[in-house]
């Protein structure tokens, strides 16, 4: 078989419609463009967002705007003051945040804020810990854990 001799499948290849060659083509006078207008014209073409000359959305609504991380890590927040829950002594690690019903989910990371006082020794294990909060459990006489594997 030679090069020459290939083709290809019957009914792969369908002949370009031959527009504006006349009546007789059946594609004559408006070359299937109707009549005029803005989409008659050669060159036609509207930006992205265009809504017809209507005020388009991005622009009627602020919040639709601007960029979303989608990569972002939403922490659990928890304060000092609701530390101040657990016996001296006591491990606070996510299942037991959830027993007292301080967060939610455990699934989710955490962080120790600083906001309010400590004054029991307790071991906490978090994802993530503010520097005011760890000097404030450390001068309980208590530690921190921060797991090196924190979510991503």
């Amino acid at each position: 078989m030679q090069q020459h001799e290939l083709f290809p499948a019957p009914g792969s290849h369908k002949a370009a419609k031959r527009v504006g060659r006349g009546n007789g083509s059946g594609h004559g006078t408006y070359s299937g463009r109707g009549c005029k207008g803005n989409k008659a014209r050669a060159g036609f073409g509207v930006r992205p967002g265009f809504e017809g000359g209507q005020l388009p959305i991005i622009k009627r609504l602020p919040e639709k705007r601007g960029f979303v991380n989608k990569f972002r890590v939403e922490y659990q927040a928890v304060n000092l003051s609701a530390l101040s829950f657990f016996e001296a002594g006591s491990t606070v690690d996510a299942d037991a945040l959830v027993a007292a019903g301080i967060i939610k989910d455990s699934s989710k990371p955490i962080k120790i804020l600083g906001t309010g006082s400590i004054d029991k020794a307790i071991k906490v294990i978090a994802d993530k810990c503010s520097a005011s909060a760890k000097a404030a459990i450390e001068a309980a006489g208590g530690s921190i854990e921060v797991k090196e594997d924190a979510a991503v």
